[in-house]
């Protein structure tokens, strides 16, 4: 299983960013996805998780509204909009396949 994270970056509060994770190694379609996050001395948190065909989804109180996550399953890639960022959303976002395999991470941070 490889999952590799893309997209993070600095950007001003308000803005946008949208996450990618490329998934290889399992067949992708037959799992759910999950974004989570880690601020600075906090502990690894759930962002977001999509069922496996897409259809259903689930957010954190923190960011429902302002985050999408979605999934192409013929790319086997799932992907997480961030719009409205605040400064409070800085942190580095993993993609995970059920909290058992990890990609490396990729750092947002929303600062002016």
């Amino acid at each position: 299983v490889q999952l590799v994270e893309s997209g993070g970056g600095l950007v001003q509060p308000g803005g946008s960013l949208r996450l990618s994770c490329a998934a290889s190694g399992f067949t992708f379609s037959d799992y759910a996805m999950n974004w989570y996050r880690q601020r600075p001395g906090k502990p690894r948190e759930l962002v977001a998780s999509i069922s496996n065909t897409g259809a259903g989804t689930t957010y954190a109180d923190s960011v429902k509204g302002r985050f999408t996550i979605s999934r192409d399953n013929t790319e086997n890639t799932v992907y997480l909009q961030m719009n409205s960022l605040k400064p409070e959303d800085t942190a580095k976002y993993y993609c995970s396949r059920g909290g058992s395999y990890w990609g490396q991470g990729t750092q947002v941070t929303v600062s002016s």
